[in-house]
């Protein structure tokens, strides 16, 4: 007998009409971090989910992307699926253009079922810090050692901090990963704080190795600004001029468990006109990064 989903509070949905974008997509671009979500009925969310999120198709998403200009994207396993990973799986196959996985597995996972995954679309697996019922970070290591042969990466989202600095703690482990590494989100840092708070400070040293990778997304959830949130433009300079060869850009639709003024999608687009005024660069961080990164 099938059971019904505890009713979690209920996030915003996105914006349901992106605009027109004023910054033309080069050829190939990639959005980098996205997420479907249901039917509920055909893929269950999990029980350790902290929100429940609206409907959030492939159709919607592949629509979305028509009118942003985008040709390609890495769909990104998001905590409220746990480590069922047939949503995005099986989104990759469904939504009608280039499509990568990023999937949560827990260490156990066989050699048999990541040859599976890969020919799927898989490419990385994602760790969590702030999400209840997120995969242990202490997995790490061992299924980083599991997926190198592969050429997957490990991508962290650092949610919250809890009052310390992952960033700065994790640093030599993550370096010491037998894989690349990617950080979501610009590493959740706090603009106000300045250029020198130890969080960015560690992601520059962490990025000039080569070995990690920066993700220019999420200007919303961080910035105290309206759109392109210019606060975190000294950000991103100094990340450029660090490694401009290691970011890439996401929208990070459908924006979920977001409780501000929801921006209209193509803003997180558009924001990369002043966040990266260089075409040539923008290019880089649009196309050539995610290429390599993602293996298209």
């Amino acid at each position: 007998m099938s059971t019904q989903p505890v009713q979690r509070e209920l996030c915003q949905p996105p914006s349901p009409e992106p605009r027109s974008p004023n910054l033309i997509c080069p050829p190939g671009t990639v959005d980098c971090h996205v997420h479907v979500y249901g039917p509920d009925s055909v893929y269950p969310v999990a029980e350790t989910r902290s929100f429940d999120v609206p409907e959030a198709l492939p159709s919607t998403l592949r629509a979305v992307e028509g009118v942003l200009g985008v040709d390609r994207v890495v769909l990104v396993q998001p905590s409220g699926y746990g480590v069922d990973n047939r949503r995005h799986l099986e989104a990759a196959k469904e939504i009608g253009m280039p499509a990568r996985v990023i999937v949560a597995l827990r260490s156990t996972v066989t050699k048999a079922e990541l040859e599976v995954m890969h020919d799927q679309g898989a490419r990385g697996v994602r760790y969590n810090i702030g999400h209840a019922g997120a995969v242990p970070i202490s997995e790490m290591p061992e299924l980083a050692g599991k997926i190198a042969d592969l050429g997957w990466h490990v991508q962290l989202h650092v949610m919250d901090d809890g009052g310390r600095a992952p960033l700065v703690e994790m640093a030599d482990t993550l370096c010491g990963l037998p894989t690349d590494f990617v950080i979501d989100h610009v590493g959740s840092i706090k603009p106000g704080l300045g250029l020198d708070q130890p969080a960015f400070q560690a992601l520059l040293r962490m990025l000039e190795t080569g070995k990690c990778w920066v993700k220019l997304s999420c200007g919303y959830r961080m910035s105290a600004l309206p759109p392109p949130y210019e606060d975190m433009v000294p950000y991103i300079k100094a990340l450029i001029e660090c490694r401009d060869d290691r970011l890439v850009w996401a929208s990070d639709w459908p924006h979920v468990s977001f409780k501000g003024v929801m921006p209209n999608t193509t803003d997180l687009l558009d924001q990369m006109l002043t966040w990266v005024p260089d075409v040539e660069t923008r290019h880089k961080i649009f196309v050539e990064n995610p290429e390599r990164l993602y293996q298209f």
